[in-house]
């Protein structure tokens, strides 16, 4: 190791098998800031863990979460530095935490649009869902529902005559409420477990956007993905999957045609996107769009068409990625590139104690959540 100042090595070891898996070439750096972010100087007197936290977005709460676990780096998702910056000060809560994090020897990396793009990353990732090519969650999380129940009053109506073909009909409600918000990664590792079962339905998938140029390291990879089912599967088939696929959330808002109803629906061919998808999926000819968020005009104009769009807020869609996929990934790519640079760095007496920890752990962050939550009216009491 050079006399420069550099970051802890076990964050060396991170960024180099983040980059590994998740090339910056793959991403969007037509708008997108992906990359190291912060880089924490290494100061052998103030030793941080060999712990990476996950997270979609870093927020305060992620910030100081990652101090009390002493972690060497945070990987997140979104960039936390979208613009340049032509100051840092503490008035602005995300400078302050970028400042505290620099301070206690955190480096933050984001890979953002290199996941959605990579082959097996955050588009694939959706596609599992719809096609069940995923094991599923089975097990028991509070709060959530198995499933998805579509009630029969709902389907009763077409819209013609006045029903609403989404709601179930039920007695005045009160203004009383609970706030559901994604389960935390904690309650999904405690409360589910996985069955070995799994049934793909036979289907055909490609990206939206093909690289270009293609990446010989990542064959296949491009943003979006466009899913096409070999024999067209009804909706509340693929409401049930995504359901499951996302550990049972409370609910999230569908849009489907006037004039039709969700059990009169079938599905032959999905437009897919994580986070934001009306731009990427803007014209595409399939028969439903999944995605994490869609304008009203956007929407509107799809269901028009004649197409189904399934919204799961925007960070929803993106956020059971780092427990599912993104920590094993990591788990094998770290321990190579952990073992690597212990090799290489041997000899250097300056970072001889920070080498000989050989273990290390990749935690998901228990207090990251989408800031929307779904406000539940409660029946009043009889």
């Amino acid at each position: 190791m050079s006399a420069r100042m550099s970051s802890a090595p076990f964050s060396q070891a991170v960024v180099r098998a983040v980059r590994k898996l998740y090339p910056q070439a793959l991403a969007d750096n037509s708008w997108d800031n992906t990359g190291l972010l912060l880089e924490a100087p290494f100061v052998p007197s103030q030793p941080q863990s060999n712990t990476v936290l996950l997270t979609i977005d870093l927020t305060r709460a992620v910030a100081d979460e990652a101090i009390a676990l002493k972690s060497s780096i945070i990987i997140s998702y979104h960039p936390v530095i979208f613009r340049g910056l032509k100051s840092l000060i503490l008035a602005n809560s995300q400078q302050q935490s970028l400042l505290r994090l620099a301070s206690h020897g955190i480096s933050v990396y984001s890979p953002h649009t290199a996941i959605d793009a990579a082959p097996g990353g955050l588009g694939d990732w959706l596609a599992d869902i719809v096609t069940g090519t995923r094991p599923i969650h089975e097990g028991v999380v509070e709060g959530a529902a198995h499933g998805v129940e579509v009630p029969a009053e709902a389907n009763a109506g077409n819209g013609s005559d006045g029903s609403d073909p989404f709601i179930d009909h039920k007695p005045q409600l009160r203004p009383a409420y609970t706030l559901n918000h994604h389960p935390s990664q904690l309650m999904l590792r405690l409360a589910h477990t996985t069955s070995n079962t799994v049934t793909t339905v036979p289907h055909t998938r490609r990206p939206i956007i093909p690289q270009n140029p293609e990446l010989a390291s990542h064959p296949g990879a491009g943003m979006g993905r466009i899913v096409t089912f070999k024999h067209p599967q009804p909706l509340p088939a693929l409401l049930d999957r995504i359901g499951r696929g996302l550990n049972n959330p409370k609910g999230f808002p569908i849009a489907i045609p006037q004039g039709s109803t969700i059990s009169d629906l079938s599905i032959s061919s999905i437009g897919i996107c994580a986070g934001s998808g009306g731009t990427l999926l803007a014209n595409l000819d399939v028969d439903l769009l999944f995605t994490g968020e869609m304008s009203h005009h956007e929407a509107l104009a799809a269901i028009e068409k004649g197409q189904v769009v399934i919204s799961l807020f925007h960070s929803n869609s993106e956020r059971g990625f780092l427990s599912d996929v993104l920590v094993g990934q990591l788990e094998n790519a770290v321990q190579e590139e952990w073992a690597q640079i212990r090799e290489e760095e041997a000899g250097n007496e300056d970072v001889k104690d920070a080498l000989a920890k050989a273990g290390f752990e990749i935690v998901v962050s228990e207090v990251d959540r989408d800031p929307y939550g779904i406000l539940v009216l409660k029946p009043e009491k009889e």
